[in-house]
């Protein structure tokens, strides 16, 4: 199979649901001739024309609410918002018309779209380009959220957010655009096929949405992560030596519970790691699910590693979000509980 990085695979699954069918279409803010910030979208205009990839004013709310509009009446949008820290003026429109949209109709109407964000630091982006707003969307019941971590996933799992009759929210890690990493600053030490690429098929595949993927089998812990955190987590059990078992969930909303029950029964010990803040972070929904359904299975209490409850730290981004170093001290102090 090809190798591709995930901008790549994120282009070809817009491109095969382009061509598939006529009513997918793309747009935002410099997506059409430029291509996106991060070039994304390049090349679609010119293959599939201004009226089925196009750019739109710097208007995140017009950017949506158009969308939910097409979608109501046939179409199927795939915009791109073009930071996540962009997102907040549309904010009310995904929650208060795009998620409640089918059942507001009574199923008369809904409403297929799909809202691509990158996500997450690792580029010295600063306090508005470098969030991590997962769980602005979690909580919001109508909606689908993804966040995938290799090329491969996130192909497969955006031509299904594309193919699916309800909102997605589709969050992509900005700093495994260009490829994995090994945890740390860098990459590529420990990549998904010993290649700085990942290994990506060609043509029409979908992965189907609230299936997680086990990353490491392990005997004495498990690790819930997404995204990024995913490698963090690999790095942190290699250099610890802590035989865990790491767990992609990919698909925050649904969720995998049946895979998270599974593996966090068989190990005794769970920690949850996330870029985004501790506070009312998607890690305390999984905590609690843990605690409620697996309390008489656990041998230590269930720990989160996460973010400081701080606005981004332009000048400590390294230290802002979990490094092998800090999942590692929480992997072994939940090992000792």
């Amino acid at each position: 199979m090809p190798r591709k990085t995930m901008i790549e695979a994120i282009r070809d699954a817009m491109d095969v649901s382009m061509g598939r069918d006529d009513s997918v279409v793309v747009f935002g803010e410099d997506v059409g001739y430029f291509g996106g910030v991060f070039r994304c979208t390049a090349g679609l205009q010119q293959k599939y024309g201004r009226t089925r990839c196009f750019d739109a004013p710097i208007s995140e709310l017009g950017i949506v609410g158009a969308a939910i509009g097409m979608a109501a009446y046939g179409l199927k949008p795939c915009v791109e918002v073009q930071f996540a820290d962009y997102v907040y003026p549309a904010y009310d429109q995904i929650v208060s018309e795009a998620a409640r949209l089918r059942y507001r109709s009574n199923g008369d109407f809904t409403c297929p779209i799909v809202v691509r964000m990158p996500t997450g630091g690792g580029i010295f982006g600063g306090q508005t380009h470098s969030q991590s707003p997962e769980a602005l969307f979690t909580h919001v019941s109508g909606l689908k959220v993804v966040v995938p971590s290799n090329p491969a996933d996130a192909k497969g799992l955006l031509i299904a957010a594309i193919e699916d009759p309800d909102p997605v929210i589709f969050l992509e890690p900005k700093r495994l655009y260009n490829g994995p990493f090994d945890g740390h600053h860098e990459r590529p030490v420990t990549p998904w096929s010993k290649h700085p690429l990942g290994e990506v098929a060609d043509g029409h595949y979908a992965l189907p949405l609230g299936k997680a993927a086990v990353r490491r089998e392990g005997a004495a812990l498990t690790v819930l992560a997404y995204g990024t955190m995913v490698y963090v987590a690999e790095a942190a059990a290699a250099e610890t030596g802590i035989d865990a078992e790491i767990l992609d969930l990919r698909t925050l909303l649904p969720l995998d519970l049946d895979a998270i029950l599974a593996s966090v029964r068989k190990t005794g010990r769970c920690v949850v790691v996330h870029e985004a803040t501790l506070t009312s972070g998607f890690g305390a929904e999984l905590a609690a699910l843990v605690q409620r359904h697996c309390f008489y299975h656990l041998e230590a209490p269930v720990v989160r590693v996460t973010g400081w409850d701080t606005p981004y730290p332009h000048a400590q981004e390294w230290d802002y979000f979990p490094g092998p170093a800090r999942v590692g001290r929480a992997m072994i102090e939940t090992m000792e509980g």
